[in-house]
């Protein structure tokens, strides 16, 4: 894997269930988060919670060239891939993760990480958001929608930020229940992103529930 990859796997690092953040209160009792960059902002500036994040009426399937399933030991899903496009291995750099992914021969990457506990998908997105932010200040979602994928609710979320000076994107599936949640994404550079599009939706609807 090469460095831009190893960059934006140490960032997902941050990237998982436990916040990466601090509160602090000012001296007019007004609330602030404080980022490791030494940014902050108001504790009442939320991501965009007052949103309505909107369905896709469309319903995605696995594509008929995934034949290989990759189990999760963690949560009750798997993840359908093609094995003549994708190169995975179990996770070496982020601790919280099971798998990494390349797209062989280029660069785009995936990381699959799970977690036993059950999490709102609207609490996940915040999670995912302001840990990032904590890599990553200027980081924003550029789109987040529902999604029925292999029939079940997923949050569709891209992501763009700027680490050690690479501009990236994140494109990813967020999904939770009873047994457990999952964090499934791709990342590249945002140049890059449009062109391995396709392929980042083939890999990602992939995600099944296994009961």
């Amino acid at each position: 894997m090469n460095r831009f990859g190893l960059l934006l796997i140490l960032m997902l690092s941050t990237t998982t269930i436990v916040s990466a953040q601090q509160r602090a209160v000012t001296e007019l009792g007004e609330e602030v988060i404080l980022f490791s960059d030494g940014t902050w902002r108001y504790a009442n500036q939320e991501v965009e919670e007052t949103k309505a994040i909107p369905t896709n009426p469309q319903t995605f399937e696995k594509d008929k060239s995934a034949s290989f399933m990759l189990k999760s030991k963690k949560a009750k899903v798997g993840f359908w891939l093609d094995p003549k496009q994708w190169s995975f291995q179990q996770a070496t750099d982020n601790p919280d993760a099971e798998y990494d992914l390349q797209l062989k021969g280029e660069d785009l990457f995936g990381m699959i990480i799970t977690e036993k506990m059950e999490i709102p998908l609207e609490s996940l997105k915040s999670i995912a958001f302001e840990n990032g932010r904590a890599a990553a200040p200027d980081l924003e979602i550029v789109k987040e929608e529902y999604r029925n994928v292999n029939g079940i609710k997923v949050l569709c979320l891209q992501m763009n930020g700027t680490l050690q000076g690479i501009k990236f994107a994140y494109y990813g599936y967020y999904y939770s229940n009873e047994g457990g949640t999952v964090q499934f994404i791709t990342f590249t550079s945002q140049q890059l992103l449009k062109s391995y599009e396709k392929d980042c939706e083939k890999l990602l609807n992939g995600l099944v529930r296994m009961d």
